[in-house]
């Protein structure tokens, strides 16, 4: 038995790094002031305990799982809430707005990161891939499960080396950008009183990250009777059932076009475990639509399935950090640096002056799109709530209009081109990716003319 430990103490100790990320940002006063997200805290004490030697016998790489899988449970969590009814029109055009500048942000910062390598390249004679630099958007725009995912598929089939690693790191600093130039920006805006939502305020309950007795919340409805079984555990059943009719449909579809060959790539790259992510959103999708048309909506409770979603969301974040390689960190800082202050300062400028254009909103939407851009959807959320602590605006439930709609104005990035980009000529690849940012411009300017407000 002792040989069965071996993963859940992984877990364990992965997770007591986030216990002691709450614990340090509630008492140390840099940390509080500053509300830096007890994932985050966690994740980099974990990194420097495997960097010393004291990671409890596990290694970096032993995490990448962990990131892989809560990245992808986070988002198919999320999409099984329904959220709060609300007419489609009155949250459309601004869920349409994010969408756009979210893929963007995507075809923006893979342009950077391919312009930085390759600048690199040229400066100091060595022969970085170009693809390192595209891989960047990957981790900042997508999360860590997409640079984990397309990292494996482009080292190990498509020979990018350092592929899986750099896409950690990229998507490591990534949650990190999103918390030290977003926060910031939300205190300012808070303290200016530039929010809509005039009850946004920097509490001792907000500053400590721990709610106080008299003002701790419900974490949701129970469904099932706890005589049958627990509501938690049954939440997470739906969870696991949409996981293996996920892991079902790609073996099938993996099979069926075994033979199918997209110029040089076989389809199964496309219907490949390393893309569980995508399918496994799609799957979810119509799991929470078919139950909706068979009355069965009523069965999940959204703030069940969002605390699963946050949570997933937090162990995501110290995991990636985690599994950060030192050496590979320190044999490669400068070009990882250049990418990555360049994209940062490209991410925040676009959400910037795009921001500005909105005549309702804009802060509230240019930072949380700013942090959906560096992080992941759960770090747009939290940036959005110190803004809008209890989510007033309609901006949370664009989220849920978001998350669907990217993958339509991104399908052609998302799905026809990432699994395969090192195999199609950058020209190419520079070429559609320079026409997407500017429809999308487009795009969102129609979205923000003054006369027909988002």
């Amino acid at each position: 038995m002792a040989s069965s430990f071996e993963g859940v103490l992984a877990f364990a100790f992965l997770a007591v790094m986030l216990l002691a990320g709450t614990i340090m940002r509630a008492n140390v006063p840099l940390f509080r002031n500053a509300l830096i997200p007890a994932s985050l805290i966690g994740g980099v004490l974990g990194f420097v305990l495997l960097a010393l030697g004291m990671g409890y016998g596990y290694e970096s790489r032993d995490f990448q799982v962990f990131t892989f899988h809560f990245f992808t449970l986070s988002f198919m969590s999320l999409v099984l809430v329904r959220g709060e009814q609300t007419s489609a029109r009155s949250i459309t055009r601004g869920a349409s707005w994010l969408s756009l500048v979210w893929v963007m942000s995507l075809v923006l910062q893979a342009l950077i990161g391919l312009m930085i390598i390759v600048g690199y390249n040229l400066l100091s004679g060595d022969n970085l891939s170009e693809y390192l630099g595209l891989l960047v958007t990957h981790g900042f725009t997508q999360g860590p499960g997409q640079a984990l995912a397309l990292g494996g598929i482009w080292e190990h089939e498509m020979g990018i080396t350092h592929a899986v690693n750099f896409g950690l790191i990229y998507a490591s600093v990534g949650f990190i950008v999103a918390f030290s130039i977003g926060v910031p920006v939300a205190r300012w805006a808070v303290r200016r009183g530039l929010t809509a939502n005039k009850n946004a305020q920097m509490n001792d309950d907000f500053m400590r990250g721990i709610l106080s007795p008299e003002n701790q919340l419900s974490a949701g409805t129970q469904i099932t009777h706890p005589a049958n079984v627990d509501s938690l555990g049954f939440h997470l059943t739906l969870l696991a059932a949409a996981y293996l009719i996920t892991d079902i449909y790609i073996n099938l579809m993996a099979s069926a076009v075994s033979t199918v060959d997209l110029g040089a790539i076989n389809l199964t790259v496309i219907f490949s475990h390393n893309l569980f992510f995508f399918h496994g959103l799609i799957i979810c999708v119509l799991l929470r639509t078919l139950m909706n048309r068979l009355g069965l909506g009523h069965f999940i409770d959204d703030n069940t399935q969002r605390r699963i979603t946050g949570s997933a969301v937090d162990f995501m974040v110290v995991a990636t950090i985690m599994s950060i390689e030192l050496a590979l960190l320190s044999e490669f800082i400068v070009p990882i640096l250049a990418v990555c202050i360049a994209v940062s300062a490209g991410t925040a400028l676009l959400c910037y002056v795009f921001g500005r254009r909105l005549n309702e909103l804009g802060v509230e939407r240019a930072l949380t799109a700013f942090g959906c851009c560096c992080g992941s959807t759960g770090s747009g959320v939290l940036l959005l709530r110190m803004l809008d602590p209890d989510l007033r605006t309609p901006i949370a439930r664009e989220l849920a209009f978001f998350n669907i709609a990217i993958m339509f104005f991104g399908f052609h990035i998302l799905t026809l081109m990432s699994p395969v980009l090192p195999n199609i000529d950058l020209t190419t690849v520079i070429g559609v990716y320079t026409l997407t940012f500017a429809l999308g411009a487009a795009g969102v300017l129609w979205l923000s003319r003054p006369s027909q407000p988002a």
